[in-house]
C-alpha cells in the first residue's frame, strides 16, 4: 500500500503522544499528519485520499466530542477517540455520532491499529458512495425537462400507457422517453433504475389515473 494512497490525522495537545502515535503508523507503513489543537487540524489543508483522524477528547481550545458535532455535516474522515478520562456517557455519545472507537489510554498498539484499518475502510466506501451518486447526479442534469418528468412516473411501476396518460403523450413517446432515461442514467433493467431512484431520493408520483395497476 502506497503511503500516498491513506493517511492518518492526529489531534492531541500531547506532544509526546502525537510524536508516539506518528512513530507506531510510520512503523506500519503508514503516513500521518499530526495537530496539537482543534483549530489547527481545522486550518490545514489535507490531501484528499481516505483518512482517518485520531481525536483526543479533552483539547486546550474545544472537546473533541463537540468537534465532532461540529464536523458531522462535513465529509470528514471517520473518528478514533482516544481520551485518558474516559467515561461510559461519553462513550456512548461518540460511537452514537458515528465513531469508529473510542479507545481509554494507555491502549494497546492492535486495538488502535484494528481501529484505524476499519476507519480507512469505512472512508473509502463512503468515497467511493459520494463518487456513485456524484455520477448519477451529472447523469441526472443530462435528462431532458420531459425525461425528468417520465423518471418518477416510470420507477413508480406504472405501465407505459398509464405513464404516457398521465403526461398526456402518447405511449409510444413515452416509450421513447422510458428508453433514454435508462440510457442516460447507465442502467440496463428496470430493478437498476429503480436503485438508482431511490439512491438519488427522487420521489416516486403514482398516477391518479392508474386504478392500482403495477407492473
Amino acid at each position: 500500500m502506497s503511503l500516498d494512497s491513506q493517511i492518518v490525522f492526529i489531534v492531541d495537545d500531547d506532544a509526546r503522544i502525537r510524536e508516539a502515535l506518528a512513530d507506531l503508523l510510520a512503523s506500519r507503513g503508514m503516513h500521518s499528519i499530526a495537530f496539537g489543537s482543534a483549530r489547527d487540524y481545522i486550518a490545514a489543508d489535507k490531501p484528499d485520499i481516505p483518512a482517518c483522524l485520531i481525536l483526543d477528547v479533552e483539547l486546550p481550545d474545544i472537546n473533541g466530542l463537540d468537534l465532532q458535532g461540529q464536523i458531522a455535516t462535513t465529509n470528514h474522515p471517520p473518528i478514533v477517540f482516544i481520551t485518558g478520562h474516559g467515561d461510559i456517557p461519553s462513550s456512548v455519545r461518540a460511537i452514537k455520532r458515528g465513531a469508529v472507537d473510542f479507545l481509554t489510554k494507555p491502549f494497546s498498539d492492535n486495538d488502535l491499529m484494528t481501529a484505524i484499518d476499519t476507519a480507512i475502510a469505512q472512508d473509502r466506501g463512503n468515497r467511493s458512495a459520494r463518487a456513485e451518486l456524484e455520477d448519477l447526479q451529472r447523469r441526472y442534469l443530462e435528462l431532458t425537462p420531459r425525461e425528468r418528468e417520465v423518471f418518477p412516473l416510470v420507477v413508480s411501476g406504472l405501465l407505459n400507457k398509464q405513464a404516457a396518460a398521465e403526461l398526456g403523450i402518447s405511449e409510444v413517446m413515452l416509450q421513447i422517453h422510458r428508453r433514454n432515461v435508462t440510457q442516460k442514467m447507465g442502467v440496463d433493467s428496470f430493478a437498476d433504475l429503480v436503485r438508482v431512484a431511490e439512491r438519488m431520493g427522487i420521489p416516486v408520483k403514482h398516477s391518479r389515473r392508474a386504478g392500482g395497476t403495477r407492473k
